[in-house]
């Protein structure tokens, strides 16, 4: 067997990060966390990165706006993941530039981990955040680092407990509100998978210089049929709502940050169809249950069970 490459996760504490971390931990690759003296004091991040040390994680100080600490941690790896957040996507070009100076990279995976940015028909605000990734992936490019993207589609945990229902706590029981005509399909993952096909694309060969999609087949419904889903499972019809894209556009300008930032994400989901209206091309792209089949992903129907 070939040694597991050592990877870096830049953005660990993060929402994404903790999976796709956890993944790197269990999978048996020497997994390291580049975190800041500070975040470990933080109470609740803190925890967190004591849970990282327990699986056996090695904690490595530096910032993301310290060049030298940035360098000095990438020397010490084969793989960097960064799964930093939405305020920190353009910074990434930190990352890319002490990749280059530390020299030893294998293999980058910026953060992604939503809708491909290479195939979305987005508004704004949404339209600048992809276009941001957008970037990032052609800086990768122009620097010649080999690298790996992955956009994950839908976070199971966070679209699925309520069906996308504003303000709601739990799934709808007497009606739902769905946008545009509900026909255009989505793909929902659950976080841990989203970790595990992340780390199993890390030392692939056939996912060098490619994007990773995410598309399970059980895990590809259009909102409607997630609705019919639901129903069948709590055996009871709801009132449907439907919001056509107009009052969506409008909803979207007149909304908060970051209100409109999440309306707009879901404007290019699940009107525009942007996870499944193209195909898959080998030039550019892999699937992830295709490629492994061993994995047992979590199905929306799966997930759905827990709120019955």
């Amino acid at each position: 067997m070939a040694q597991k490459s050592k990877i870096l996760i830049i953005g660990g504490t993060g929402y994404i990060g903790k999976f796709i971390l956890e993944a790197s931990a269990k999978s048996g690759h020497p997994t390291y966390a580049l975190v800041r003296e500070s975040t470990v004091s933080d109470p609740v991040k803190g925890k967190l990165i004591e849970s990282f040390k327990n699986s056996g994680v090695t904690l490595l100080y530096g910032d993301l706006y310290d060049h030298d600490s940035l360098v000095k941690a990438i020397k010490k790896v084969d793989v960097v993941i960064s799964t930093v957040g939405h305020m920190q996507l353009a910074d990434q070009v930190k990352i890319i530039a002490a990749i280059k100076e530390a020299g030893n990279v294998k293999r980058f995976f910026p953060s992604e981990f939503g809708n491909d940015v290479d195939h979305v028909h987005a508004v704004e605000p949404a339209k600048s955040a992809f276009e941001t990734k957008a970037q990032i992936r052609r800086a990768v490019e122009a620097a010649g680092i080999p690298y790996t993207y992955v956009p994950a589609n839908c976070f199971a945990g966070y679209f699925l407990p309520t069906l996308m229902q504003p303000g709601a706590t739990a799934p709808p029981r007497e009606k739902v509100i769905i946008l545009g005509d509900g026909n255009p399909k989505a793909i929902f993952n659950e976080e841990h998978d989203i970790g595990t096909y992340t780390i199993k694309a890390v030392d692939d060969p056939r996912t060098l210089n490619k994007t990773l999609f995410l598309r399970p087949h059980k895990n590809i419904y259009s909102f409607n049929e997630l609705v019919a889903l639901w129903e069948k499972k709590i055996g009871k019809t709801l009132e449907k709502i439907y919001v056509p894209e107009e009052q969506l556009l409008k909803d979207i300008q007149a909304a908060p940050i970051p209100i409109n930032v999440v309306l707009a994400i879901n404007h290019s989901v699940f009107v525009k169809g942007d996870h499944t209206n193209f195909e898959i091309h080998p030039s550019f792209g892999v699937e992830a249950s295709e490629l492994y089949p061993e994995v047992k992903y979590t199905t929306v129907e799966e997930y759905l069970d827990r709120f019955v």
